[in-house]
């Protein structure tokens, strides 16, 4: 499984937005989805080539799929008091070990900046009892995100190559000791 997170880091003196964190619900995967594609778009331009973020998205993304992950895993959104979505995240179950992948964090790239990805960050480590270790994967070329994992604890544990649907990567994994 492709797991990538898409993050930036928030703005010094930005506006910080309080959005509404909740469990995710079937009737919320349209908008999840949008903000999937928006997110990818944004993030691996000039790093994954678009065609091959289509194929992905359209296998992470699809209605089985997300039903799936809703059933099987914490996923959690972010949205405005108005209803509008404005970011999400999503965590393995906590193993027997303590440890969870953090499978993925999105932001609307209008929003980025604003203090929404710790939010869901906090939000996902608290829902996630007895955990231990929160993994990611990032992209090497993400620097947005190495950056703001690490600024929250993340340590680097190695980096790896892998095939992508016919792209290489420079995947990079980090861990989050709780």
């Amino acid at each position: 499984m492709y797991v990538f997170s898409s993050f930036f880091i928030e703005k010094t003196g930005g506006d910080q937005v309080k959005p509404v964190i909740r469990a995710m619900k079937a009737s919320d995967i349209k908008q999840v989805r949008q903000i999937a594609e928006r997110s990818w778009h944004h993030t691996y331009e000039g790093i994954i080539p678009r065609h091959i973020q289509d194929q992905f998205l359209e296998s992470a993304y699809h209605d089985e799929m997300m039903e799936r992950r809703l059933r099987h895993s914490l996923f959690l959104v972010a949205e405005e008091k108005e209803g509008r979505h404005l970011g999400f995240a999503n965590a393995t179950p906590v193993q027997k070990d303590g440890k969870a992948e953090l499978a993925a964090i999105y932001i609307d790239p209008d929003c980025q900046g604003s203090g929404i990805g710790t939010a869901l960050l906090k939000e996902c480590i608290r829902q996630s009892g007895g955990i231990k270790e929160l993994y990611v994967h990032a992209e090497k070329e993400n620097r947005p995100a190495l950056s703001f994992y690490q600024a929250k604890g993340f340590q680097w544990v190695c980096e790896f190559e892998e095939d992508f649907k016919g792209h290489t990567l420079q995947t990079v994994k980090l861990v989050l000791n709780i």
